[in-house]
């Protein structure tokens, strides 16, 4: 047996392994008793076959996977000894010489292995990362304090359609009726649309609701019919318009304000104009951690000055994925990838370096907040303690799950960690700014 390396960078190597018949006559003979002993073959007693009948039903097999067996064994010692840091796996060789399976021939192999680089770097004062302080105007409050009346605002009757208002109508055509349907303009297509803005009870539009209504799920539903039959019916319906509804926002008075904020927390309109900016400023916040997040990973890649074995990355991707993605398709997902890639490397060295580990109660913590904002999305947002607890249970069941929380709390200890560290340069900001920083 001969194992050979070149190592073409620093990132690349590959390896040559040749296996004579010697190296594997035992492995073998092994494995082809094994196969006596277990095969139930007609004529015989269970393990008596004689061993040319096992040769000739499991020669191939029992060849194949003892040479493998041996590659691998051999493989992984190479990778042991040489302090290989591998990224993905060994992959064959683009020269891999064609071998002839059969019992008695030497085989050689090669094998191409590529490594992450070794990161160190210091963090520290030194260190300047910007964080963007965005300033609350006027006009922002003005604009969130009608965005948070209308959000507790109400349906109510209308004259003219407006852009964003509903339409309840009948509609009809010579083989399909439907009465008391709603009709969301909003939802109505750019080119369509103009035909009902203005329509007041009474009036009629004769459209092509295949046109009008591009969305077959939403089509169906207006129609009342299962979405199967959509294209064997007429597309041609009159709508009558029986009433206009109005989204009109909710009153600045004491009830909204109740229900809001609960009852009595807000008793007149410059303690709203608080919480409006309170609202404004949290919101910034998000932005501003979310923006500040981004920049320490850009830092900190480019202080690491992270380089990959793209080539390699680029055939294990296409291997590793045998069926699901094209060279043409990893070419074009490629630049996205490598630029996570990079922070995983470089987040894994902060990890290690700021001794920060992911404990269970942080996926317990981070399950828990990711199942209460799913609630919140669908406008639960006072769901009892112990159904998120069970919810995140559940989550935490699921390996993909667990796998992506994971990754989000090493990222949020990372940047919290680096944040205690490093000069952080904080800069008040427009919003207008803050939006076409790059």
């Amino acid at each position: 047996m001969n194992i050979t390396k070149t190592q073409p960078d620093a990132l690349n190597y590959q390896v040559g392994i040749e296996i004579a018949a010697a190296d594997y006559a035992d492995a073998l003979k092994k494995r082809l008793n094994e196969y006596r002993r277990r095969a139930d073959i007609k004529g015989f007693r269970k393990g008596m076959a004689p061993m040319s009948l096992i040769q000739r039903f499991y020669g191939d097999q029992a060849l194949y996977e003892s040479v493998n067996s041996l590659v691998s064994e051999q493989l992984d010692n190479f990778i042991r000894e040489e302090k290989i840091r591998v990224v993905g796996e060994p992959l064959p060789a683009e020269d891999q010489p064609q071998l002839d399976w059969k019992a008695g021939n030497d085989f050689t192999f090669k094998f191409d292995i590529a490594q992450t680089p070794e990161l160190t770097f210091e963090v520290g004062e030194g260190d300047k990362i910007p964080y963007y302080e965005i300033n609350v105007t006027e006009d922002a409050k003005k604009a969130m304090r009608a965005q948070m009346l209308q959000q507790y605002g109400s349906l109510q009757e209308g004259e003219a359609a407006g852009e964003n208002d509903y339409i309840i109508a009948d509609i009809a055509n010579d083989s399909h009726s439907a009465e008391g349907v709603y009709v969301s303009l909003a939802q109505v297509s750019e080119l369509a649309r103009p035909m009902f803005v203005g329509k007041k009870a009474g009036e009629k539009i004769t459209i092509n609701v295949n046109e009008a209504f591009e969305n077959e799920t939403d089509r169906a539903s207006m129609l009342k019919v299962d979405k199967a039959k959509l294209a064997e019916m007429d597309p041609m319906f009159t709508f009558t318009v029986v009433n206009v509804k109005t989204f009109v926002a909710a009153e600045s008075n004491q009830e909204t304000w109740d229900k809001m904020f609960g009852e009595g927390t807000v008793t007149s309109e410059e303690q709203f104009m608080e919480k409006v900016a309170e609202r404004i400023r949290a919101n910034h916040t998000q932005e501003s951690n979310y923006r500040f997040g981004n920049d320490v990973r850009k830092y900190f890649v480019d202080k690491a000055a992270v380089e990959l074995p793209e080539a390699f990355l680029k055939r294990w991707l296409v291997y590793a994925n045998e069926g699901k993605y094209s060279a043409e398709d990893v070419e074009k997902e490629f630049p996205g990838f490598i630029a996570d890639f990079k922070w995983q490397l470089v987040r894994g060295y902060l990890m290690q370096k700021l001794g920060l580990k992911v404990e269970k109660q942080d996926l317990e913590e981070a399950a828990e907040n990711f199942v209460a904002y799913q609630y919140a999305m669908y406008g639960m947002g006072n769901v009892p303690q112990e159904l998120v607890k069970s919810s995140a249970r559940n989550v935490l069941e699921d390996e993909n799950q667990v796998r992506r929380l994971e990754e989000q709390v090493e990222d949020n200890k990372t940047i919290a960690a680096i944040r205690e560290k490093v000069a952080v340069q904080t800069k008040k900001i427009s919003e207008d700014k803050f939006r076409a920083l790059k």
